[in-house]
């Protein structure tokens, strides 16, 4: 029998994939975008560089719901860019405002991952903005001041809008740079919300499937989860998924994007619409709080934990502990419970594929039990799990017995 050969690939999650340029400035620069929300609409308010055609990003600055809250932050995805806005809400004496007046200052780049670098700026700003609306000298200071390091390719792009303006151009790394606000961390809040679903995430995220989670506003904390979520997913094994779809970030989505959605064949994204709940066809994975649900019925069996589940997540929460315990006793600022989250899943995914490959490898290339367990599996509760990792990653020439992770 002959195994299955494996050929290179590019780690969308490896730091060192991560461009030269975005250490220095990330071409976010040339659009901040602010704009003015009233109850019934959107509009455009300002924006640098003036030419850039940014039709539909006042929908994509402004969470639908936000109405409701009086801050946010939203990170999403338009066109080739990604992006991030501050959003901010303020009770105004004004029949033509309608009482409230609402807008976003945000920014426009091919990465994202270090689009937090101005969260403050922006906050700073909207916040002006509500105070003293049309004084763009900052943000056109700003612009002045970053273009200078910007690439000459014209491709990046800084904007202000009423109500909303952010971005960041899509990029093919991922990058455990992306700081957040909350003191806590948002990979600790991300272990202590879903808990031991976790490890149902983990699958589904590594087998590329399209993930949807809903929640009413704020929505800046539901985006960190789209992270935490494409974390869980990390390989560093040279040559494992050329043939695997990228697992892409969209971040926050709404009805606007449901065409885009409809062409993916593997995303995870975020949104307060619940008309999704019903677009069944443009996701494998819908989250609600912390219940996570399929319609697809080969998908039903892995929302079940396993015994190796439980015991990942039992070591997950223990060496999180005993990190929380070091940082308290000794001042241990330099390990981060991010690191301990992202390197955890890294090593156990990097197991599974280095035990694949050295299996693939085999004159005989059987998958034992002996061989289940090296990956950190249960032979017998990932049974099915494994069976959709093989064929997701194309490891079709492993040899399957009746009872493949029996034998």
């Amino acid at each position: 029998m002959s195994s299955i050969s494996i050929a290179p690939t590019v780690d969308f999650f490896k730091p060192s994939c991560l461009p030269i340029a975005d250490s220095v400035f990330p071409a976010c620069c040339r659009s901040t975008i602010l704009f003015l929300v009233s109850f019934d609409s959107n509009m455009l308010e300002w924006c640098l560089p003036g030419d850039m055609n940014l039709e539909g990003v006042e929908f994509k600055a402004m969470a639908s719901g936000s109405h409701r809250v009086s801050s946010d932050f939203i990170y999403f995805r338009k066109g080739g860019y990604f992006g991030l806005a501050c959003f901010a809400n303020m009770a105004v004496d004004s029949v033509v405002e309608r009482g409230a007046r609402m807008k976003s200052v945000g920014i426009l780049s091919t990465s994202y991952t270090l689009l937090y670098r101005y969260m403050s700026f922006l906050e700073h700003q909207v916040r002006l903005q509500l105070k003293t609306p049309g004084q763009y000298s900052p943000l056109e200071a700003f612009f002045e001041d970053k273009r200078s390091v910007l690439p000459p390719d014209g491709e990046s792009v800084v904007t202000a809008c009423p109500g909303s303006a952010w971005g960041a151009a899509l990029n093919h790394c991922m990058h455990p740079e992306m700081k957040i606000t909350h003191p806590a961390g948002c990979m600790s809040q991300f272990i202590q919300f879903f808990g031991e679903q976790i490890m149902v995430l983990w699958k589904l995220a590594l087998l590329r499937r399209r993930i949807l989670i809903f929640s009413p506003p704020p929505v800046g904390v539901v985006c960190y989860r789209v992270y935490c979520c494409c974390c869980l997913a990390n390989v560093s094994i040279p040559g494992v998924g050329v043939a695997v779809p990228e697992f892409r970030p969209f971040f926050y989505v709404n009805v606007a994007d449901i065409d885009t959605l409809d062409t993916e064949l593997s995303y995870v994204a975020c949104t307060t619409e619940k008309i999704f709940e019903e677009k069944r066809d443009l996701y494998d994975v819908y989250v609600d709080n912390q219940n996570v649900r399929t319609t697809r019925e080969s998908l039903k069996p892995l929302l079940r934990l396993s015994a190796a589940d439980r015991e990942k997540y039992r070591k997950l929460t223990e060496q999180r502990q005993m990190l929380l315990y070091s940082q308290e006793e000794n001042g241990d600022c330099v390990s981060s419970e991010e690191d301990h989250f992202i390197l955890f899943f890294l090593e156990q995914n990097n197991r599974i594929f280095q035990t694949l490959s050295e299996v693939a490898g085999r004159p005989e290339p059987i998958l034992t039990q002996e061989s289940v367990r090296a990956m950190g599996l249960d032979p017998h509760g990932d049974r099915l799990f494994l069976l959709h990792l093989l064929e997701t990653y194309g490891y079709d020439s492993l040899l399957v017995t009746e009872h493949p992770c029996c034998s």
